[in-house]
């Protein structure tokens, strides 16, 4: 039996404990491209519904007080050569990379931020069923590199909603990357892919046997 020292240690103890567990944060994932495939909920996709309005962006970004929005924060995120920030977040100078079609941009007026899997496609594959809130986060969301991308007006309208069956960049030797971002995004987002999109995703994946994908769950 417990000496009524020992029990009142205990009880001591016991009230410095936290009456919650905090829940574990969810774990960052690297598997190769063809793995990642193969995780992605198969399902028909339907478009029924579909307002790109119920996706509200730009938000203020991550940093509210920085007069930036969305848009702001990723072509300064996304920056080769800084530009100069102006009032209301004009920028002016700079330059970046459009990985899609492998052109140098020297203007922010040329670019477009392109959502890696647009928000049609998004709706398509499960957003339909998701809060404002929800489509709001998705529509901004900067916690992963590859879900926002500033790229050429030219090849973002070029892509348009298409997924990867239907449209890959005009340079030919970043399909990898560009299919493994998808992927990832579909992943992070936990968003489906028909059939069609699928067999293009492993069709692409088989030729790219040294491509990973890495991917953390959106909250």
């Amino acid at each position: 039996m417990l000496t009524a020292a020992l029990r009142g240690l205990a009880a001591a103890s016991l009230a410095v404990l936290p009456l919650t567990v905090p829940a574990p944060a969810h774990a960052v994932e690297t598997l190769p491209l063809s793995e990642a495939v193969a995780r992605l909920p198969v399902d028909a996709e339907s478009r029924d519904g579909y307002d790109r309005d119920v996706f509200r962006h730009w938000n203020s970004g991550d940093a509210p007080d920085d007069g930036c929005n969305t848009r702001g924060e990723v072509l300064l995120a996304e920056a080769v050569e800084a530009p100069t920030v102006g009032p209301r977040c004009r920028l002016s100078g700079g330059r970046w990379w459009s990985y899609y079609d492998q052109v140098w941009v020297t203007s922010a007026s040329g670019l477009d931020i392109d959502h890696m899997v647009p928000l049609a496609e998004s709706w398509d594959s499960g957003a339909s069923a998701w809060t404002a809130q929800r489509r709001e986060a998705y529509a901004n969301d900067q916690g992963a590199d590859a879900s926002l991308v500033a790229v050429t007006a030219r090849s973002n309208r070029s892509k348009a909603d298409q997924d990867p069956a239907e449209w890959l960049p005009p340079a030919a030797e970043v399909h990898c990357r560009y299919v493994a971002e998808w992927v990832g995004t579909k992943l992070r987002w936990s968003l489906a892919a028909d059939e069609t999109e699928v067999a293009a995703l492993r069709e692409t994946a088989a030729d790219c046997p040294e491509q990973t994908v890495t991917y953390e769950p959106a909250t």
